[in-house]
């Protein structure tokens, strides 16, 4: 992986990120709801996925993802939904306040809602 955050449609990179957080998912949803492609044939590579991020690609329609690390959270959210996935590390937990504050969701419109809740606090 060349940035932090890639999308692929087959072997073609249509989107990336170097930003950090969880700001490539909310870009890259911007460039979904410009495109004409489907969510479920592109191939999200994320240099770090935790639940947060587990769930916004959840939300967003993602079907599969390759992630350098890997949280437990999120290898159950993945699971959960029927995504394929890969991943080179799996941890136990990512160190994130928005991996505790998903800590007991389970549900990705949800999930969404808090995080751009949380995004609008931070930002006020």
């Amino acid at each position: 992986m060349i940035h932090s955050f890639e999308v692929y449609q087959n072997k073609t990179m249509v989107f990336y990120s170097d930003d950090h957080w969880l700001h490539p998912l909310f870009a890259f949803e911007k460039f979904l709801k410009q495109s004409d492609f489907n969510p479920a044939t592109l191939i999200v590579k994320d240099k770090i996925v935790g639940k947060a991020a587990a769930m916004v690609l959840v939300y967003l329609g993602i079907e599969t993802i390759q992630a350098g690390t890997l949280s437990h959270l999120a290898l159950d959210v993945l699971e959960q939904w029927k995504v394929k996935y890969s991943y080179d590390l799996l941890v136990d937990r990512i160190d994130c306040k928005t991996e505790n504050l998903l800590l007991q969701q389970n549900d990705p419109r949800e999930s969404y809602r808090l995080i751009k809740e949380r995004i609008k606090q931070h930002h006020q």
